[in-house]
Formats: C-alpha cells, sequence, structure tokens
C-alpha cells in the first residue's frame, strides 16, 4: 500500500488541534491571586485566555500542565456561552489551577484587553481567536509586557502579518517570550526526519509537496437573533477576511514544513482554484492549488481540497535528488526513502524514540523560557509562514503570477477599522439579495 493512501485512511476530519484536550495532573497553585502582595511575593505565573473555543480550551490546559505553579486567572470572548463552556472545562475535568470568578470574565470585542490588563507585566496571555484578531491582540499584549502565546494563522492580510512582525521585535527588545502555534516544529519524530534531510540522507531537495484533502469544512446554520457579524464569526473558516482562506489557515503547518526542509522561502507563486461543489453561504473555495518557486528554482506544490467522496491525504511529500520523504502535520510517523518508490523495502528511515505531544511541547518550552529568562520568540518565522499562505492566496484567486516583494507590498487590509468592531458592526462583506457572499473569480478579482 503506498504510504499516502496508508496515511489518508488513518485521518479522520476534524481531528485536529481545534479539538485537542490534554488532561494532566498538575501543581495547583490554589486562590491566592486574591490575596494582598500575592504578585510581588510569589513565582506562580498569571495567564488569560482570550478566545475560548476548543484550541483556546486546549492551548490552556497545555499551558497549566506545564512545569512551576501557575494560574488562568482571566478570560475573554466575544461569545458568552463559548467562554461557560470552556471554564467549565478546564474547571472539572483537569487537575489544573483555575481562579477566574465572574469579574474577570470579559465578554465583548474588547475583553482582550481587560483580560491583558488583569495578568498584567510578566504574565501571560493565550491568543486563540480567528486569526483577523491576531494583529491587533499580539500588539496590545507586547505593549502591556505581557509574555504571548499565539495561534496559527499569525494574521489575515500582509498588513496584519507586518504588525505582528513589528510586535515581534518590540517584544525581543522588551525581552518578552511569544510562542506561535507552529507545533509541528516541535514535534521529534519530525525534527529527526527533518535534520536527516538536511544532513543529505535524500539528496539536494527538488520538489516539496504540501496537502491537506479531506472532508467539508463544517458550517453553522444562521441562528435566530444572532447578528451577521456574530454569524460570521461563529463561521470564521468560511470568510476570508476572518481566517485569511482554507489555503492560508488550514494548510498554514505544511507550508510551514515544506519551507523548513527546503531551509527557504518562497519568491513567487501561481496557482488556482475555485468553488466547485460547495453550496453553503460563504467564501469558502472547495480547492486550491498553488505552484511556488523558491530562489533556486525548485518548487514547492501545495493542494488543498475539502469534498466528499474524494481522494484524501494530510501531510507533505519530499522528493530528492536520491530519496524521497513523507512527512508532515498529518503523518505521525515520518518516513525516508531510498529512490522515489515509497514502499516498504525502500524505506531507510524511521523515528525510534519516545512519543512525543507537539502540542504540550510547545507549550513546555514557552513557559520554561518564561521562568529561566531564555531568549524565545518565534514571531518572525510564524509571520513568513503566513506570508507564504497569503501569497498562495492571492495567487489562486487572482490567477496571476505573484511575487513575494510585491505581495510584500499591499496595503489592502480585509478588515479596515477592526479594531473598533462591535457584535452589531456591519461586517467587511455581507450577503447580496439572494443570501450570498462575494467569492473571488481567478482573472477578475484583483491580489488582496
Amino acid at each position: 500500500m503506498n504510504p499516502q493512501d496508508k496515511n489518508s485512511q488513518r485521518f479522520t476530519f476534524l481531528t485536529s488541534r481545534r479539538q485537542f484536550l490534554k488532561s494532566s495532573a498538575v501543581a495547583v497553585a490554589g486562590a491566592a491571586l486574591a490575596r494582598p502582595g500575592y504578585a510581588e511575593s510569589s513565582d506562580t505565573i498569571k495567564i488569560a485566555l482570550v478566545g475560548c473555543g476548543g484550541r483556546g480550551t486546549g492551548a490552556a490546559a497545555q499551558a497549566l500542565a506545564t512545569n512551576g505553579t501557575k494560574m488562568l486567572c482571566a478570560m475573554a470572548d466575544v461569545f458568552e456561552h463559548r467562554l461557560n463552556t470552556s471554564l467549565k472545562t478546564l474547571s472539572t475535568k483537569h487537575d489544573v489551577s483555575v481562579d477566574v470568578p465572574p469579574d474577570r470574565r470579559f465578554i465583548g470585542f474588547d475583553a482582550y484587553k481587560k483580560a491583558i490588563d488583569t495578568v498584567g507585566k510578566g504574565g501571560v496571555v493565550l491568543l486563540t481567536t480567528p486569526p483577523a484578531f491576531r494583529p491587533l491582540h499580539v500588539q496590545y499584549a507586547v505593549e502591556k509586557g505581557v509574555h504571548v502565546f499565539m495561534e496559527k494563522s499569525f494574521g489575515a492580510d500582509v498588513p496584519g502579518a507586518l504588525r505582528i512582525k513589528k510586535a515581534g521585535e518590540e517584544a525581543t527588545r522588551k525581552n518578552l517570550k511569544v510562542a506561535g502555534g507552529l507545533m509541528s516544529r516541535h514535534y521529534k519524530p519530525l525534527e529527526e526526519a527533518v535534520e536527516n534531510i538536511h544532513k543529505g540522507m535524500i539528496g539536494e531537495v527538488i520538489t516539496a509537496w504540501a496537502y491537506r484533502e479531506h472532508g467539508p469544512v463544517g458550517y453553522h446554520p444562521r441562528k435566530s437573533g444572532v447578528t451577521e457579524m456574530g454569524h460570521q464569526i461563529s463561521n470564521y473558516s468560511a470568510f476570508t477576511w476572518l481566517n485569511g482562506t482554507f489555503l492560508l489557515d488550514w494548510l498554514i503547518h505544511n507550508l510551514d514544513i515544506c519551507c523548513w526542509v527546503k531551509d527557504a522561502w518562497p519568491v513567487s507563486c501561481q496557482g488556482m482554484g475555485g468553488r466547485q461543489v460547495r453550496t453553503d453561504a460563504d467564501q469558502l473555495f472547495d480547492h486550491y492549488g498553488a505552484e511556488y518557486t523558491f530562489p533556486d528554482g525548485t518548487r514547492l506544490f501545495a493542494q488543498g481540497r475539502h469534498q466528499t467522496k474524494c481522494w484524501g491525504f494530510f501531510g507533505d511529500i519530499i522528493q530528492g535528488a536520491k530519496g524521497s520523504a513523507v512527512l508532515g502535520e498529518g503523518i505521525t510517523q515520518p518516513r525516508i526513502f531510498k529512490g522515489h518508490n515509497q514502499t516498504a523495502e525502500n524505506q531507510i528511515w524511521e523515528y525510534k524514540g519516545e512519543p512525543c505531544n507537539h502540542y504540550q511541547v510547545e507549550h513546555d518550552l514557552f513557559f520554561d523560557a518564561i521562568r529561566n529568562d531564555k531568549p524565545y520568540n518565534e514571531a518572525d518565522r510564524c509571520v513568513k509562514a503566513t506570508l507564504v499562505g497569503i501569497m498562495g492566496r492571492m495567487a489562486c484567486e487572482s490567477g496571476q503570477l505573484i511575487k513575494w516583494d510585491d505581495m510584500l507590498a499591499c496595503k489592502t487590509e480585509l478588515a479596515p477599522g477592526l479594531e473598533n468592531f462591535t457584535m452589531d458592526a456591519k461586517p467587511p462583506v455581507v450577503p447580496d439579495e439572494k443570501g450570498n457572499y462575494p467569492v473571488a473569480m481567478p482573472g477578475r478579482t484583483l491580489p488582496a
């Protein structure tokens, strides 16, 4: 059986980081936060969670499973029910330190400020809202002297991504730690595989292929009483201004891994995509194909599709001058082969070490850096991975060849005035009289 097909049989849609919650026993810090002088006399790290969906709840659980005393003391979301569900999960299913009374549960578009202000200088904020809000939240956290864990993706447009880059540079000047949610960079089996490729096990890397092929991205029907803004945020994966498209937000891990393997970032991209079978009222293309070119002329091909009854695969295929590899997000057991026929008899390497939970490792490293004052800032690399996805979106949706420098010069904001949004405000896109939203048209849509 071909390794790709074998992996596709194991892959189950939406068993992703959005549903991942880790249960661990950790030291309990108690309710000491309320005691006078507590912050000055204790080494407990205060944590705020901004964005209380499944991924945010998982990130909080992982943060609270790190070594040393810590306390989740503030939470923020635009939906009260989501915050309450997250708090209940963290309080009842995890032996962790959680002390979030009603006056530290913040609801609304400005709730992130209140949560960040609560932990204050030297605290930690976990930023896990839809990607469009990430630049605004990261910038505010750094301004307030707060360490940042930011989930992928790192902005939905070029101005947003560059805003995070600038905030990351300021974080370095302030000795703040910044971790990004590209957790595959901390997956030990993958680290070893990439190290072996860099040492020449498959020769010079010639092509890299990033895939994400599975069933349709979910869609929540419009609920009575929910505003247009609330409806779109509830379906953030389906609106470009919120998540930057499927190609960016869902393929970012494997795009990043291919660039890591190649040890380079692409200089241009052309591609295609469309909305062939999807009928939900949103903006999503249901298939993408992007061809990136590296500085040395070699290529990275990215393919994404979320349709039923189609071939499925989630991972990366790397081809070198004398061998190949199967690895990446979605591949729990990376493998390296001699030649390009990836059969059992041609396999020359697989990971033999201890199991690795990379979701937990990324938090372990982050909190260890905070406690021991080690340099730790992943912002620049995370921004570059985001820009790779944005360049691919621009190419696929416009039908044009997009060069890296031209992409960087793009000033278009997908959600202008984001910092002033409210739940009752008009979103950047609205449906027409038939309930349909604008969808990109290659050859007509301008790169943005």
